[in-house]
């Protein structure tokens, strides 16, 4: 029999029957079941094994699937990570939510992007969009700017208002952008406003637009938005709190994605591990 049945059996029988006789009916010595008391709070490799990969689960506050815990671990195959994690239900707990967009445009400028999401180098190609945050005391509207080149959010303001002086601010934020560099939006009013258009073209920046009714033209911003929500506040449960406590996870989400993260295509680095690499 098991060495862990057996001391379970043994100590849940032994007020009502004497040891030896219990040792007996299961056909172990009496020998080995002290010796196996002894031994069960001693931790095995296999139990090693699975409090790593719980503890890195935990880490991660279960944002993490098996296969990026798999690549922090090496030297553990996916197919055993996996089924640890199904064991003892660490697997990955977000889920994605979309919200419906609104708005009409009013002027354009041509898609140069043509939902090519990959750079060369950073500050090539950079998009750009706002989320609202419907989170605390009143709602609040996340504008972020993201890098193609590794995933980076290179600027991002966080206001009250929906409207032009937020997307400025988030701008504004960028400073020695190289010759060329292409700036993605959607159509909304803010960036086709003659006050975004004539501070992106201050900055030498080139405009491009998704077309009409088509998110999947900026996806990689629509992404980051969606597991920002995803993996801090439908995570945690957090439909209702203060605004500074709102401003507080963003923020320290952001920070996370950007140094802690990893990424598959990013060979299994954070954005800023990548941008750090590649620019030496």
């Amino acid at each position: 029999m098991v060495p862990k049945v057996v001391v379970s059996l043994v100590e849940e029988l032994k007020e009502i029957m004497p040891i030896g006789e219990i040792c007996r009916h299961l056909g172990v010595a009496r020998s080995s079941y002290y010796r196996w008391k002894a031994n069960r709070n001693k931790l095995t490799q296999k139990d090693l094994r699975d409090q790593q990969i719980g503890d890195l689960c935990k880490l991660h506050i279960f944002r993490y699937g098996y296969r990026k815990i798999t690549e922090l671990l090496k030297g553990i195959s996916e197919k055993t990570v996996q089924s640890v994690m199904q064991k003892y239900d660490w697997q990955c707990r977000v889920k994605v939510k979309k919200r419906k967009r609104t708005g009409q445009p009013a002027h354009i400028v041509p898609n140069l992007l043509a939902r090519d999401f990959t750079a060369t180098k950073p500050l090539e190609k950079l998009v750009t969009d706002i989320t609202y945050l419907p989170f605390g005391q009143s709602i609040m509207y996340l504008s972020s700017i993201l890098d193609l080149f590794n995933g980076e959010i290179i600027a991002y303001t966080i206001g009250f208002t929906q409207d032009t002086d937020l997307v400025l601010d988030t701008l504004n934020h960028l400073s020695d952008l190289p010759e060329g560099c292409i700036l993605h939006s959607d159509q909304g009013s803010v960036y086709t406003s003659y006050a975004y258009q004539k501070a992106v073209k201050e900055k030498g920046i080139t405009m491009s637009m998704s077309r009409k009714g088509t998110p999947a033209d900026n996806s990689p911003i629509e992404t980051f938005h969606s597991s920002l929500k995803s993996e801090t506040f439908y995570l945690d449960d957090i439909y209702r709190t203060t605004n500074a406590c709102v401003i507080n996870i963003v923020e320290e989400y952001i920070y996370y994605y950007n140094n802690i993260r990893i990424k598959t295509k990013l060979n299994n680095q954070s954005p800023v591990q990548y941008r750090q690499l590649a620019v030496k």
